[in-house]
């Protein structure tokens, strides 16, 4: 990111000028001109009065590729998680002297390295960290906020990954968000040690914890960067999606957000099932444990994060714990217990590309796994998705990927518009970006709506009018949302709210925006029947609620 420096107008006045007439003459001529030339620097660049004062001291930021937008790099949340404070709620950071230079980014959280990063930060344990863009001239102006949670697959990602810019969103008057939570054996160890210590009977969900200790922080010092407390929006993707369909549904996230958005991802996971108990997850974290050699979680503490790391290997999600999680969140939006807030949610196209390619089923095996998982609706299922060779099987897999994905994006949605007042707003995203040179097209796959709605253009691509014009489009859609709850705005395409007695209508975000259909209503009608038999074996609807 280049770091432009401001220009000063001072600069242009020369004090070692001796001839009196020529400095009063001097004096005459910048008394007129330098209110339009101040006047001027306001729009270009971000005036907000620095360093800017938070709860535990005084930070000062770094300007983005323009003087338009001020990040603040790098701002600790939560005490570091290491030591006796590894899988324990987030604690308040240290207060500090002086002021903080919040010009770097912190190290990511503990995670496999994928792939050579040497410009990037390294991952260590100490990493509750969070990130801000802002284009606010003062603390007065409280613009609306998003607060970004990556995806992963709860084993990878950070809030300072390039593609999470916020600059674009911040120029159109967005204070944007983002922040590392733990993960893997890190953030989502269970154990029956651990539940017994919280003093809540839970354990499991610390990257959960960390997301909601990032929104408190958020009711308490965003004014401080421009940004309205009072209108915050959680957003994320995949992984990130699914801790923001479990915060709408968790009663420790009640009051630091208004609205939310969904990409990619609900509570149930990549299928539709139903979501881990505490018991099953303490069960795993005893094998986990029992693999380090280690006899308690003491033991476990004193290792080191590098041998965790790398042995610590098992299944890692949000769970039900009890607390942050009181129960399977299939049944808190059944009954509506879930948070008052309006969503936006959706999916691609062509998610499943993400994880395998055409060709690579197994035709045996699918047909195997669809008449273990879906028993006597197996046949119907295997009707829509055909395995009759391993061509065929592949392509099957592929679509199923995609549909599961888009049912559990309409069901979210469904369940939100029931609830209190909320509305919900739904899109499925069928363009399909360009690849870089050599790389095959995996059409509209898992994570291609992000370069659109943070208006990012990714490296080693080039766009066409066409991208451009769609990440303006989805970018205003958002940022929109993030400001009212409500997509629309002028010049854009009507997204109507979802609605079941108006047809459940979506948003299309394809070559041309456009309400049009999303995932096969037939499709979707055989998916309902399915999540019928999961609710009914859940209990569903048997303490009802309001």
């Amino acid at each position: 990111m280049n770091q432009n420096e401001s220009s000063h107008p001072e600069s242009i006045v020369d004090p070692s000028l001796a001839k009196l007439t020529y400095w009063l003459t001097m004096r005459r001529l910048f008394s007129v001109v330098s209110g339009i030339f101040f006047a001027g620097a306001s729009i270009l660049s971000a005036a907000i009065s620095e360093p800017v004062r938070i709860d535990t001291g005084l930070v000062s930021g770094v300007p983005g590729t323009s003087d338009e937008v001020r990040v603040f790099k790098g701002i600790p949340f939560a005490a570091p998680p290491v030591g006796d404070l590894r899988w324990r709620e987030p604690r308040p950071p240290s207060h500090w002297e002086g002021v903080r230079k919040a010009d770097e980014f912190s190290p990511v959280c503990m995670q496999q390295q994928r792939g050579p990063n040497p410009s990037g930060p390294p991952p260590s344990e100490d990493c509750l960290y969070l990130n801000v863009w802002t284009a606010a001239k003062s603390a007065s102006e409280r613009r609306p906020v998003i607060v970004w949670t990556y995806g992963g697959a709860f084993t990878g990602g950070a809030g300072s990954l390039a593609m999470y810019n916020g600059e674009a969103l911040a120029k159109k008057g967005v204070v944007v968000v983002t922040y590392n939570y733990r993960l893997g054996i890190f953030g989502f160890l269970a154990h029956p040690e651990l539940t017994s210590e919280s003093g809540h009977n839970a354990s499991g969900n610390y990257g959960m914890m960390d997301m909601a200790s990032v929104l408190s922080w958020v009711q308490k010092n965003i004014a401080s960067f421009g940004g309205d407390p009072k209108r915050v929006t959680i957003d994320g993707e995949s992984a990130g999606s699914m801790l923001v369909s479990a915060m709408v549904g968790s009663p420790q996230g009640r009051g630091l957000f208004q609205r939310a958005i969904g990409q990619s991802g609900a509570w149930m996971g990549v299928n539709i099932g139903k979501m881990t108990t505490r018991t099953e997850a303490e069960e795993n974290g005893q094998k986990i444990v029992e693999a380090l050699g280690a006899k308690s979680i003491a033991e476990l503490r004193a290792k080191p994060a590098d041998e965790l790391l790398k042995n610590g290997r098992g299944f890692f999600a949000i769970i039900v714990d009890g607390r942050y999680v009181p129960e399977d969140l299939s049944i808190i939006y059944e009954n509506h217990k879930q948070n008052d807030v309006d969503v936006l949610v959706g999916s691609n196209r062509d998610e499943g590309t993400f994880f395998s390619r055409p060709g690579s089923g197994n035709a045996e095996q699918f047909s195997g796994t669809a008449k273990r998982r879906f028993n006597d609706m197996a046949d119907a299922y295997l009707k829509i998705y055909p395995a009759g060779s391993d061509t065929q099987a592949g392509a099957s897999q592929l679509s199923a990927f995609r549909d599961e994905f888009g049912w559990q994006m309409r069901e979210w949605a469904q369940l939100q518009s029931q609830r209190g007042k909320a509305k919900a707003y739904l899109y499925y995203m069928t363009h399909v970006p360009p690849s870089p040179p050599g790389q095959p097209s995996r059409g509209a796959t898992h994570t291609a709506d992000l370069q659109y709605m943070f208006d990012n253009q990714p490296p080693n691509v080039t766009w066409t009018d066409i991208d451009k014009q769609l990440a303006e489009t989805m970018s205003t859609y958002w940022v929109n949302f993030a400001a009212t709850g409500n997509p629309n705005g002028k010049g854009l395409p009507e997204w109507p709210a979802y609605s079941e007695k108006k047809g459940a209508k979506n948003i299309v975000l394809g070559d041309t925006v456009m309400v049009g259909q999303g995932i096969d209503p037939a499709i979707l009608a055989f998916y309902d029947s399915f999540y019928a038999k999961l609710k009914s074996g859940l209990g569903v609807g048997a303490t009802g609620g309001q």
